[in-house]
């Protein structure tokens, strides 16, 4: 048994994989042994393109230089000390950077170390801000439907994929539902006639229970895990206009929008608006190590600045909370955002994949492509002009990223939503090469079926 035979029999026995039925590994596994660029190479040698950024993470490509220089660097220091009542100097440096770059009035970083566990504190901070300034009945969530902020108790209490949370809900805490702007979906398949719906339910919703609505969590533009749905223009300035019409906080959950993605450094840049408190991670380590951030305005930070009698302490964290190893490199990356131009790269870019997208968009069974930046997702759907989706048992959206993956791309699929969703780094050439795999196995994909119903 070789080196590859021996790490796939000990992945089959021992590896319980997130977010996968562990039958469909067994059947197809793959085991990635290293990375340079935009690509990443198996235990067998096979290249691929990281067409999903490894799951939304990486900005400058595999074994960057610089960032692997940051944590050599540190390591040569210190590689973790507690933050819990002191501070460190990579820790100290980040925050003041991080509230340098960042909309002004998020003034205060608290760190962790997933998205999930950024909402958390986000939430636990809008539930403890009221109760500290003597407004206790403010405790219930507002979110959106086909929301995704995470996987812990509370994050998907405020979550709404029905496959994800479903099985938890009697785990989970009841939040109040909104509609997100579902242009594709919505009956008038008209943007302005869907922003303005679901504002109107909003108020309406704000109207009724704003008294004891401690806050609106959204994701800003881009729905990401329900299969990239993006928000008609001013939806979210709008929404966030509403919530301090009737008092109540507004949470960005941007884990998966911050840091370049869209266009701008975060996506609430291209509706100029600031919410309360800001989640988000993804990108901050530059795909490196597991830092998150939940930012705050000073009003809240202030809610909680008291005497240790007053007991309005915010009571929260965790034992690697602000590792200097995943702080010195986040550190590294935002050097390396200014150095390289890279929002501007991207904003450039995007025009450059959104014109390549077109050939995709006028295949029979894409419905739609989908795109803010570099986010970008295609609905797959058996019916282009009924926009009717293929039975889920058909599982079309797997079978076409497994066929991407034979022609030499990985990436993966919401549902029927194909996502691509590349590393930052990635060049014209590179894009093109990707999105003709993507095309290719689309096509393929698409041929079967067609001889199956033959």
């Amino acid at each position: 048994m070789n080196k590859h035979e021996k790490l796939i029999e000990q992945s089959k026995q021992h590896l319980w994989l997130p977010f996968t039925q562990m039958k469909d590994y067994d059947k197809d596994p793959l085991i990635i042994e290293s990375g340079s660029g935009v690509k990443v190479k198996d235990t067998e040698g096979n290249e691929y393109y990281d067409g999903f950024s490894s799951v939304w993470l990486n900005v400058h490509g595999h074994r960057k230089e610089e960032l692997n220089d940051a944590i050599h660097e540190q390591l040569e220091k210190i590689a973790h000390s507690t933050l819990l009542g002191m501070s460190n100097v990579p820790a100290t440096e980040l925050a003041a950077k991080l509230v340098e770059i960042s909309p002004a009035g998020l003034d205060r970083v608290f760190y962790s170390d997933s998205g999930a566990t950024a909402v958390e504190i986000a939430l636990k901070m809008a539930f403890q801000y009221w109760k500290n300034i003597d407004e206790p009945q403010k405790k219930r969530f507002i979110t959106m439907k086909n929301g995704y902020h995470g996987d812990t108790v509370g994050a998907i209490s405020v979550g709404a994929v029905e496959l994800f949370h479903r099985i938890y809900e009697p785990l989970m805490f009841e939040s109040i539902k909104v509609p997100y702007p579902y242009v594709y979906r919505h009956e008038s398949r008209d943007a302005e006639a869907c922003k303005q719906d679901c504002l109107a339910v909003l108020e309406r919703t704000l109207e009724m229970h704003h008294h004891e609505v401690a806050a609106l969590i959204v994701e800003p533009l881009v729905q990401g895990a329900s299969g990239m749905i993006t928000m008609p223009e001013g939806f979210l300035r709008e929404a966030r206009e509403l919530c301090r019409k009737y008092n109540v906080l507004t949470i960005f959950d941007e884990v998966a929008t911050g840091f370049g993605k869209t266009g701008k450094l975060f996506a609430m840049e291209h509706e100029n608006t600031v919410p309360d408190i800001m989640t988000s991670g993804k990108g901050l380590t530059g795909g490196y190590l597991p830092i998150a951030i939940t930012m705050t305005s000073e009003k809240i930070y202030q809610a909680f600045y008291d005497d240790y009698a007053s007991m309005k302490t915010f009571f929260h964290g965790h034992s690697y909370t602000g590792n200097q190893l995943g702080c010195a490199v986040a550190l590294a990356n935002l050097k390396l955002f200014e150095l390289d131009d890279i929002v501007e790269k991207v904003a450039q870019k995007s025009a450059y994949i959104a014109k390549e997208m077109k050939i995709i968009e006028d295949m029979d069974i894409v419905g739609e492509v989908r795109q803010r930046g570099f986010m970008i997702g295609m609905e797959i759907v058996e019916d282009k002009e009924t926009r009717e989706p293929f039975p889920a048992q058909d599982r079309i959206g797997y079978e076409i990223t497994l066929e991407m993956r034979k022609r030499g791309m990985l990436s993966r699929p919401m549902g029927d939503v194909l996502v691509f969703m590349p590393p930052l780094c990635a060049t014209n050439k590179e894009l093109k090469a990707m999105i003709r795999i993507m095309q290719d196995s689309i096509a393929e994909v698409a041929k079967r079926k067609q001889k199956v119903q033959r």
